[in-house]
């Protein structure tokens, strides 16, 4: 299992775009991946349970993913924070 921190740094937050394409690429993995914003915690693979965090610009959100391609997910979700959830 994976586990680091991302911070929000789109100016509209985790909006449409930037979720689908997160949800996108969690959903072609074999891992599990799972964000949580403070207690919350919620699917990955779900564009409505991702939505439904309301993560704002400078929320900090716990990434964890666990599984056979956990490596590889990580680093392509890290990637996604670092370039096209800025948009």
């Amino acid at each position: 299992m994976i586990q680091f921190q991302v911070t929000v740094t789109a100016e509209g937050g985790l909006h449409a775009r930037p979720a689908a394409l997160l949800v996108s690429r969690a959903s072609q993995s074999r891992s599990t991946v799972t964000l949580a914003k403070g207690e919350k915690q919620v699917d990955g693979r779900s564009i409505l349970s991702v939505m439904t965090l309301g993560a704002a610009q400078g929320d900090v959100l716990t990434v964890q993913v666990d599984g056979a391609d956990e490596e590889e997910v990580a680093a392509a979700i890290k990637e996604l924070f670092d370039k096209e959830c800025k948009v």
